[in-house]
């Protein structure tokens, strides 16, 4: 799965444009709905591309796997922006080239490599989304991977709405 993220397309780090994202995951998109966008929100995730072991001495770098979920059962959830930031807020990414749908339970990823240190230890997603009529809130988590020496480390990190659903 990793490998295909790598060759999804986008820029030579494994991130994804909006047409490698459509083609790693064309099983979970669909056309983005004709009618009007009557429910949007947005949802901040933090991620650490990197973390201090020891302060000025030691840092671990991880592997980060974004994933969002759509948590509705009848409704397409659409996508507007995948925005990745790094540790002073400076944009470090944009995902998205245009909107994207994804159907009902379905699910997309973006894959941030180990060796890509740009976010730093206090990287983040904002995923901007919206829905033609009531729906679910998404469900975005990162899940970062890595090691240093023989320890290996993996922890999840939890979407939060910064702007919550609403009309």
């Amino acid at each position: 799965m990793l490998a295909l993220l790598l060759a999804g397309g986008g820029a030579a780090d494994g991130a994804l444009a909006a047409d490698g994202l459509t083609t790693t995951f064309a099983a979970s998109l669909m056309p983005v709905p004709a009618d009007a966008a009557t429910v949007s929100g947005a949802v901040y995730v933090p991620v650490y591309s990197s973390v201090a072991m020891t302060p000025g001495r030691i840092q671990a770098d991880f592997s980060v796997t974004l994933s969002i979920h759509n948590a509705s059962e009848q409704r397409p959830l659409i996508i507007r922006r995948i925005n990745y930031y790094d540790t002073a807020g400076a944009l470090v990414e944009a995902h998205l080239r245009e909107p994207v749908a994804l159907k009902p339970f379905a699910t997309i990823e973006i894959f941030v490599p180990t060796k890509d240190v740009r976010g730093g230890t206090g990287a983040n997603f904002v995923i901007d989304w919206a829905a033609t009529g009531e729906i679910a809130e998404p469900v975005v988590e990162a899940l970062m991977v890595g090691g240093i020496g023989a320890g290996h480390y993996a922890f999840i990190s939890q979407g939060r709405p910064i702007r919550p659903g609403g009309r």
